[in-house]
């Protein structure tokens, strides 16, 4: 009998993908969607349920109701990497609001697994807990937040912390695109410094671990709220990087080095020592995820 799953964030760049090989698996697919959300058209509107998200806890409970998952995929948040005072209430909102409202709902609906998302911005200078950002506070306290429905409602949680993610396809505001878009422009790029480490993992590597998390809470393998990193095990300057999509492309990047001051509290060096994710590992070589997200270029 094919497994149900409910999913916010399913417009974003790792939800629709996640969907897409959620339904390629046979599994039946709901998505949460704010009223002015618009479900990716390569997904299918057949092929994924919709049910409208209005702010409210009511309509977060309807959904849970109406899809009765057998995990849910909670994705949807809103990233900053610096934010305004205007946008605090948002941040809110969106990353730790929705997140306790679905909670909620899962807990009385019965649906009591959830694959969660985090991020490496929790731990700056490789801290316990150090938020980057406010938008990693979010996702921390959101973590927090949980282990009240993990403690008293017997909710299960694997929460998986990203690095950077990549791939075709990739609208967002990213490295990779700035250095497509300088590659086949010539136009000059000012970047930082560039001594800063990367670990990018490539979207089909990142979907396969939501994939495996879903795995490990159906066949009831550890409890309570789990923490597990999405590491590609290699890093790799900026520098690096730029290099590697030179050699990719075969056409020289222009970069002008230093033009850029590093961020405040700029990550030097993603967080080590996360336990990695059982029965996962990256299959994707950054060379071979390059190849396959530079490749359109003119």
């Amino acid at each position: 009998m094919p497994r149900t799953a409910l999913v916010t964030g399913a417009t974003g760049y790792i939800g629709r993908h996640l969907a897409r090989a959620l339904i390629e698996r046979g599994w039946r697919v709901h998505a949460l969607l704010r009223q002015t959300s618009i479900l990716p058209p390569e997904l299918g509107v057949e092929a994924v349920h919709c049910h409208g998200y209005d702010g409210g806890t009511e309509s977060v409970i309807s959904s849970l109701e109406k899809s009765e998952p057998d995990v849910a995929f909670h994705l949807a948040s809103l990233y900053l990497a610096n934010h305004h005072p205007e946008q605090v209430t948002e941040l809110l909102r969106s990353n730790v609001m929705l997140g306790a409202q679905l909670a909620e709902a899962m807990t009385l609906a019965g649906c009591l697994k959830l694959v969660n998302v985090g991020t490496g911005w929790q731990h700056y200078e490789q801290s316990a807990y150090n938020p980057v950002n406010l938008y990693a506070a979010t996702k921390q306290a959101l973590e927090d937040l949980l282990e009240y429905y993990v403690q008293a409602r017997g909710l299960r949680v694997i929460t998986l912390k990203l690095f950077e993610t990549y791939g075709p396809d990739d609208l967002r505001p990213k490295i990779l695109n700035l250095l497509r878009q300088a590659a086949a422009q010539q136009a000059p790029l000012d970047l930082s410094p560039g001594e800063q480490l990367l670990d990018l993992v490539y979207i089909d590597d990142v979907v396969d671990a939501f994939l495996t998390g879903a795995d490990r809470l159906a066949a009831g393998i550890g409890q309570g709220h789990e923490r597990f990193v999405v590491s590609s095990g290699q890093r790799i300057s900026l520098r690096e990087l730029v290099a590697c999509a030179e050699e990719v492309l075969g056409r020289k990047i222009p970069v002008s080095w230093g033009a850029k001051p590093y961020r405040r509290r700029e990550v030097m060096v993603p967080c080590e020592g996360g336990r990695c994710l059982p029965d996962w590992r990256p299959k994707v070589s950054l060379v071979d995820g390059l190849s396959r997200t530079l490749r359109r270029i003119s």
